[in-house]
């Protein structure tokens, strides 16, 4: 009888295993399809509001179980020296992990870039969702990439403190 309660009970973690590893990379994410100029927005410093940047070969993916999920890709002609002149940088952009399957984003291969000058990140669009900016990095080859990420609020307020005093006061429910 225990035998049969053990494979039992390792059948079961290794089904939860299974389901839980399906759900994370496979389930929740959708594809997002392109809707046109506005798909890719960069922040102009002289107005602080975004702008659509001319792209081509968008694909993007999201998940509405977290709002840090989403990972966009897509080629350009504008170079990012250029596009300096502009737009606002954001020096401290960090590229999430995107599954395994949305091969166009390889999060370490971007951050590599950035941290060695072959692409430069502009704020996309700030508080996309309250903490949350969209990040957009271009290649000095064209190749550009958004993400989602949190904030400098987003991290205080969603780690149960108050809000600092230059930050927006959080939707109820923060």
């Amino acid at each position: 009888m225990g035998k049969i309660l053990a494979i039992f009970l390792a059948l079961a973690g290794v089904t939860a295993g299974v389901g839980m590893y399906y759900l994370q990379v496979y389930h929740f994410y959708e594809e997002v399809p392109a809707t046109g100029a506005g798909d890719v927005q960069l922040t102009a410093r002289a107005s602080a509001a975004p702008e659509p940047l001319p792209h081509d070969d968008f694909q993007a993916i999201d998940a509405d179980s977290s709002p840090i999920r989403y990972r966009a890709c897509f080629t350009t002609t504008a170079r990012p020296d250029t596009l300096s002149e502009t737009y606002a940088p954001y020096p401290a952009a960090e590229p999430l992990n995107a599954p395994h399957w949305f091969d166009c984003f390889d999060a370490e291969a971007i951050g590599e870039a950035l941290e060695d000058g072959r692409a430069t990140a502009f704020l996309g669009t700030r508080d996309i969702e309250y903490g949350i900016d969209r990040i957009v990095a271009i290649t000095e080859d064209g190749r550009g990439y958004v993400w989602h990420q949190i904030n400098r609020c987003g991290s205080v307020v969603f780690d149960g403190q108050p809000a600092p005093d230059d930050c927006p006061e959080p939707p109820q429910g923060y």
